[in-house]
C-alpha cells in the first residue's frame, strides 16, 4: 500500500530527484566513512610512532644521565691525575727511564754471559782435542756453572806418596799448556786433592802438605818447561776436604786423589762492565 501511496503522493520526477539526492548522500556518507577510517588508521599509526618516539626519548634521557655521571667520574679522575702528574710526573719519568736502562743493562749482561759460555765451550773442545782420546778416569774436562775444570788423576801425575811428576803427566800438561797459552787473558788455579788416608813422610807432615806440594809441582812444570806466565797461575792444596766420591772404597779413594786445574772467571772484566753500566 505504501508504494502506491508514495507514488500517488509524489510525482515520478520528484521521485527521481529524491533518489538522486539519496544516492549522492549515500556516496558522500561512504566517502566520509572511508575518510574516518583513514583518520583512525592514521591516528593509530601516529600513536605507534609517538610510543616509539617516547621510548627513544626515554633511552636518550638514560644515555644522557649515564654520560653525565661518567663525565663526572672522568673529571674527578682527571683532577686526581692532574695532582699526580704535577707532583710525581718527574719521578715517574725517572723510574721509567731507570727501568729501560736496567732492562738494557740486563740484556747486555746476558749477552756477555752467553759470549762467555760460548768461549768456555770452545776452550773445552780445544782442550779435549789437544789431549786426544784419553780415558775420563785419567783426565776429565768439563764446564760446571760457567767454570772450566780439568781434573787429572793422581795415578797419571804422581807415584804413590810422591809429588814428583811422571813423564807421561808432563806430556799431558804440555798439551794443556799449549791451549791455555793461546788464551792470554785466561788465569787459572791448580788445586791438589788427596784421599783421607793419613800421610806423613819426610818434610810432609800431612795431606795438607802433600796436596800443596803436588799443586806447586804442576805449576812449576807449566812455568819452567812450557813457558806459562806465572802471574796467570795460582797453586792451592785442598787436602782431603773436597772429595768427589766416598772414601769408603778403593775406587772412591782413587777418584779423590786428583789435581784440578780451574780456569778462573774473569771477574775484573765483569766488574768493569758493572762500573760502566752504573756510571
Amino acid at each position: 500500500m505504501m508504494p502506491i501511496l508514495l507514488l500517488s503522493c509524489v510525482s515520478s520526477k520528484q521521485y527521481k530527484l529524491l533518489q538522486g539526492r539519496y544516492s549522492s548522500l549515500d556516496s558522500t556518507n561512504s566517502g566520509l566513512r572511508s575518510d574516518l577510517k583513514g583518520c583512525e588508521d592514521r591516528n593509530a599509526e601516529a600513536g605507534r610512532q609517538k610510543s616509539l618516539a617516547d621510548a627513544q626519548i626515554q633511552k636518550l634521557n638514560e644515555q644522557i644521565a649515564f654520560l653525565k655521571e661518567n663525565n663526572t667520574t672522568v673529571v674527578n679522575q682527571l683532577k686526581d691525575l692532574s695532582v699526580i702528574s704535577g707532583a710525581q710526573a718527574e719521578s715517574i719519568k725517572k723510574s721509567l727511564d731507570n727501568i729501560g736502562a736496567k732492562d738494557a743493562y740486563i740484556q747486555d749482561l746476558q749477552k756477555s754471559l752467553a759470549r762467555k759460555d760460548s768461549l768456555n765451550m770452545a776452550l773445552v773442545m780445544n782442550l779435549k782435542g789437544a789431549v786426544g782420546n784419553m780415558q775420563d778416569e785419567d783426565i776429565n774436562i768439563k764446564v760446571d756453572k760457567g767454570v772450566v775444570y780439568i781434573d787429572i788423576s793422581d795415578k797419571m801425575l804422581f807415584k804413590s806418596g810422591s809429588y814428583d811428576i811422571t813423564d807421561r803427566a808432563k806430556e799431558v800438561l804440555g798439551k794443556v799448556a799449549l791451549v791455555v797459552k793461546n788464551q792470554p787473558d785466561i788465569e787459572f788455579m791448580v788445586e791438589g786433592h788427596t784421599d783421607n788416608v793419613a800421610f806423613k813422610k819426610g818434610v810432609l807432615l800431612d795431606n795438607w802438605d802433600l796436596s800443596v806440594k803436588r799443586a806447586t809441582a804442576v805449576v812449576r812444570v807449566l812455568q819452567n818447561q812450557y813457558g806459562l806466565d806465572p802471574a796467570r797461575m795460582a797453586a792451592a792444596g785442598r787436602s782431603e776436604y773436597k772429595p768427589v766420591a766416598s772414601n769408603d772404597t778403593p775406587d772412591g779413594k782413587a777418584a779423590n786423589r786428583r789435581t784440578r786445574i780451574i780456569i778462573l772467571p774473569q771477574l775484573d772484566q765483569f766488574f768493569k762492565l758493572l762500573e760502566h753500566k752504573e756510571s
